[in-house]
């Protein structure tokens, strides 16, 4: 093997998102500035200080999945596999369909499934079925499902895209809250790197739309309370923000070396050319304003693909709608880039698609991929009155044809994670 740097590329995108299932779908909403955040229907939320959240419409016999599958998984698996199905068949990549001849060595394919929260869904029904609505304290285990053991290691969900796709290779779960998603992508596009893979099954899912999740941001607060106007309560950036939208979700890349995917033909979407992660240290959801830690995991994922900041053309911003979130952000991107900053479009699909936890870093990536292919910049929705201390172009409202030859996408996660991923053109450099 060669002792240069394997080139990774994007070659199938899934998506499942609130307000559209499917890639085209979402790509036409997010691009039109529509938003997908509604009251809680999936129980009484009165209770709650939060009651809205991005929720997806979700029919999973219709999306191709049997009877069995959506009886033995929770949703945010459910979820993933639909996701992986449509980026798989987008590469073109014949994976787990028997012996075809010209489908990868079942060894050189892995899986990297990102999830904050797991089975959280299934594992609080479950518990509302063995305690009898938490009358029992002993609870009874005979009112549990045969498959309760599944919802409560995170690992199904790579195990479920393993056994789907006869990926024989590395399958690892990534959980590192928020940025999984990215962390996911990122890892990924390493193991390919190493020689480890030459495809790999990569992205991140989520499911926390339940009473117990609920619970525990509205606690500390981090949720919108702007229950009267839930269209409207996700305002990355804008001065009247005042906390995040929940939302569930999930997007599945298919990473692929580069000769390897040159060699069959394949569409390729975009090149992953660098990826790093960091921690602040600091506060398990507080965050330093100046923004270092982000900066200095963009700037080592440039460095990776030799970029200049002036080079980027796109960042997709983490923009939560928190106040510190959205500070920190904006001075992040200040420090990485400098000057350049001011003249980079800058926008948050949460504004959207609200924020789905570990699942919303591959959303991001998905849409940053597709952003570089088509040379759109999506817009953030609800942004109309600048915050002096955010005061970057954040695409408001409208989305923006714009040369994008290269892009970021930035997340940052509770426990003080901070990530970037750097998307480019696959011709910008020759080799």
């Amino acid at each position: 093997m060669s002792t240069d740097r394997r080139r990774v590329v994007v070659t199938g995108i899934g998506v499942v998102a609130p307000g559209s299932v499917g890639r085209e779908a979402f790509w036409d909403m997010i691009t039109a500035g529509r938003t997908a955040t509604r009251r809680i229907t999936f129980f009484d939320p009165s209770r709650f200080r939060s009651q809205v959240a991005a929720e997806v419409d979700f029919h999973p016999r219709q999306l191709g999945l049997s009877a069995q599958e959506v009886h033995r998984n929770d949703r945010f698996v459910q979820f993933a596999m639909v996701a992986a199905d449509e980026a798989v068949a987008d590469s073109g990549l014949r994976l787990g369909v028997g012996d075809a001849p010209d489908a990868p060595e079942p060894e050189r394919v892995g899986v990297t499934l990102g999830s904050a929260v797991g089975a959280t869904m299934r594992l609080e029904d479950e518990y509302v079925n063995v305690s009898d609505a938490g009358r029992h304290w002993l609870v009874d285990p005979r009112y549990g499902s045969r498959f309760l053991h599944q919802a409560l290691v995170p690992s199904c969900g790579a195990t479920e895209l393993a056994v789907r796709f006869r990926a024989q290779g590395p399958a690892t779960v990534v959980s590192t809250g928020c940025t999984s998603g990215i962390d996911a992508v990122g890892y990924g596009s390493q193991l390919i790197e190493d020689g480890d893979a030459d495809v790999v099954i990569a992205g991140a899912s989520d499911a926390p739309i339940s009473p117990i999740s609920m619970a525990c941001f509205d606690t500390i607060r981090a949720t919108t309370d702007n229950n009267a106007d839930p269209e409207h309560a996700s305002k990355p950036f804008d001065a009247r923000r005042n906390g995040f939208v929940m939302g569930e979700g999930a997007a599945v890349m298919v990473l692929e070396e580069l000769e390897h995917a040159q060699r069959r033909g394949a569409e390729i979407y975009c090149e992953v050319t660098g990826y790093a992660n960091r921690c602040n240290a600091f506060h398990m959801t507080g965050l330093r304003p100046d923004g270092v830690e982000m900066a200095e995991a963009l700037d080592q994922a440039l460095a990776q693909g030799r970029i200049d900041g002036d080079e980027v053309g796109y960042v997709n911003a983490h923009g939560s709608g928190t106040k510190q979130n959205d500070r920190h952000e904006t001075a992040a991107v200040k420090l990485s880039l400098g000057q350049a900053a001011y003249k980079v479009p800058m926008s948050s699909l949460k504004s959207m698609v609200g924020h789905s936890l570990g699942a919303i870093g591959s959303i991001e990536i998905a849409a940053t991929a597709l952003a570089v292919q088509r040379q759109v910049v999506p817009p953030t929705a609800n942004y109309e009155v600048p915050d002096p201390e955010c005061d970057l172009d954040y695409v408001p409202k409208t989305a923006r044809e714009h040369k994008v030859d290269v892009a970021v996408s930035v997340g940052s996660g509770f426990g003080g994670f901070q990530s970037a991923i750097v998307l480019a053109k696959p011709d910008r450099r020759a080799s």
